[in-house]
């Protein structure tokens, strides 16, 4: 037990270690490690950790960890997990903030920001793709043989993002709103 406290710990570490741009960016990160290093969840467990992750108060990796860490290890997992994963960032943003206060004005320290921006993008993507991919074809995977489309994911995803666009609804309120209907759908 003690050892997958700590290797909770080391893992949830890592990944606050690079978790370079935090919120969706980090999904990738957390999967690669619960998921495929380590084997602690099935790629279904881990979207829906995430997915109730997004629904609770705080920071995703913060309620990611919490989850993981419960999980495997009860209460002790959910302390280690959840203090590694912002152990690191604690650490680092005071190094920062203090490094950017004194270098503020300098042209480079700012293109290291604008290129970090671009690279979280990228994993904000990536993330989203894969739940996408996982909601609306039940795999993460593009070419995977046996797929099925979920026609009910498509069509909550299309009014959602409709919702939230054209009307700018309270996200709260669309997530009600779908697992309601979720209720009667699945």
């Amino acid at each position: 037990m003690s050892k997958t406290i700590y290797t909770l710990f080391i893992s949830f570490l890592q990944i606050g270690l690079f978790s370079i741009g935090g919120g969706y960016a980090i999904i990738p990160l957390i999967q690669e490690q619960v998921v495929n290093s380590y084997n602690w969840l099935t790629l279904q467990e881990y979207t829906d950790i995430i997915t109730i992750s997004q629904m609770t108060p705080g920071p995703l990796v913060v309620n990611t960890a919490s989850f993981v860490g419960i999980r495997l290890a009860g209460i002790p997992g959910a302390i280690a997990a959840t203090l590694g994963s912002i152990l690191s960032g604690f650490i680092i943003s005071i190094f920062l903030y203090k490094f950017f206060m004194k270098h503020k004005d300098i042209d480079s320290i700012s293109n290291i920001l604008k290129g970090l921006r671009s690279s979280s993008v990228g994993l904000i993507a990536s993330a989203a793709s894969t739940i996408i991919l996982i909601a609306f074809f039940g795999t993460a995977s593009i070419g995977v043989k046996g797929f099925s489309i979920n026609i009910t994911a498509i069509i909550l995803f299309v009014i959602s993002l409709f919702l939230l666009r054209k009307y700018k609804l309270n996200p709260i309120l669309i997530m009600i709103f779908t697992g309601v209907i979720g209720l009667f759908f699945y």
